[in-house]
């Protein structure tokens, strides 16, 4: 194929970004223009759909800078030992591309990766270069993700972080003997190193100097990763222990969980087959539970067991399944931590429950005025005028929530 046109290109580098899941734009703030000088159909190459937490879909350009690399990682479809068509975007390019989509109101900001070309500090410099010129030279006030290459040179790092809202460093698999053989140009020691060096720059941020001044914002959206689920033989419970490291340890923003999917000319050593979907669903709702409602790995995919997360029903119904002796729950006297345990109830609902039980004991219709899905809470729960009886039954209850098995095809 002769030279190829910028259209050619955007269709061939977006779609090699497709396997990266780290991309989001919750949690920023507004980079106002004060002067009105700053820039400002959501179909087509490049463009994907990212969800703040007020459920507002966000418009993301979505691209690689490049698909050549020099590393070769067994588990990536651009590896350099890997038989696919290569591309390359100029600097120039990409800021192009990103200023006319934001002008013509397609995006709302750029979320910018790369293969690793001639060297990490030559890669990274290419891409702080595009996030400078579009921030200093042409005023783009949109959002920009980067990711970061973790053996880029710290100044490097730090230049994208006072341009960038969210940097990434996708450390791709949840233990360092995953790495060393499925990746062994990387080294896990120093993603690690990176991503301590981003939280601190962040802390730092944060703080006001003796003359009361802030430091200039440091990615105030923080900082992601990525985890490929299936790829290495780890069970859910490692990959998960993994993640409660990564939250802990760096601050992350998000961990984000990518089903592998085999890739041509692949190793042997990696699996044939996709990891059904649901796996995926089913660590984000896991991951969410260790985030907000204090339950721990060995809890959800318990050592005894398999280390696998079930695929039939979500990990907060497998818990209360496989710990009835904790229900049913009086709403009207439980604690906090307790509630959160109860399907059907989630945080926002708990907070109300625990506001409303003040001015009065509970009722179960009142359950559902607080917003709790009391069809899944009702057999966990007792209130003033309801208690579960025999509706205990844990073989009838599963079956009763498990979905169809064509609908776990879906998530």
């Amino acid at each position: 194929m002769g030279k190829m046109n910028l259209q050619q290109k955007l269709a061939l580098l977006s779609d090699a970004a497709k396997y990266d899941a780290s991309c989001a734009s919750s949690g920023t703030t507004k980079r106002n223009s004060a002067d009105g000088k700053g820039l400002g159909s959501t179909e087509g190459s490049g463009i994907c759909h990212a969800y703040a937490p007020d459920g507002r879909c966000i418009s993301l350009l979505k691209i690689l800078m490049t698909n050549f690399c020099i590393y070769d990682c067994a588990y990536c479809v651009n590896r350099v030992s890997s038989n696919v068509e290569r591309a390359r975007f100029s600097v120039e390019e990409v800021v192009h591309l990103t200023t006319e989509f934001y002008r013509r109101n397609y995006i709302e900001g750029l979320f910018l990766s790369s293969g690793i070309i001639r060297s990490p500090d030559q890669t990274m410099s290419d891409m702080v270069r595009i996030a400078r010129e579009l921030r200093q030279t042409h005023n783009f006030r949109g959002y920009i993700h980067l990711k970061t290459i973790p053996d880029a040179s710290p100044e490097l790092i730090e230049e994208a972080g006072l341009l960038a809202d969210r940097l990434s460093m996708n450390i791709e698999l949840p233990t360092d003997a995953g790495i060393k053989t499925y990746a062994p140009e990387k080294n896990p020691d120093e993603i690690r190193r990176a991503m301590s060096n981003v939280r601190l720059r962040k802390e730092e941020a944060k703080e006001t100097s003796h003359t009361g001044k802030r430091a200039p914002k440091f990615a105030p959206a923080g900082q992601s990763t990525q985890l490929i689920v299936g790829a290495d033989g780890a069970d859910d419970r490692t990959i998960l222990q993994s993640s409660i490291r990564l939250y802990s340890s760096y601050k992350l923003k998000r961990v984000y969980y990518s089903a592998f999917s085999p890739i041509p000319d692949s190793t042997a050593k990696l699996p044939l087959i996709k990891p059904p979907l649901a796996r995926e669903h089913r660590l984000y709702q896991a991951d969410w539970l260790l985030r907000f409602y204090g339950f721990d790995a060995a809890e959800i995919a318990p050592d005894a067991g398999s280390g696998m997360l079930d695929l039939d029903i979500d990990p907060k119904l497998a818990w209360a399944l496989a710990n009835r002796g904790s229900f049913p729950v009086d709403v009207n006297t439980a604690s906090r931590d307790l509630l959160l345990r109860v399907p059907g109830l989630g945080t926002k609902s708990v907070s109300r429950i625990l506001a409303a039980r003040r001015s009065g004991s509970l009722g179960y219709d009142d359950l559902r005025r607080l917003g709790a899905l009391v069809k899944k809470a009702k057999p966990f729960i007792s209130t003033r005028d309801w208690h579960p009886g025999r509706l205990t039954d844990t073989a009838n209850l599963r079956a009763r929530f498990a979905p169809p098995p064509e609908q776990l095809q879906l998530f």
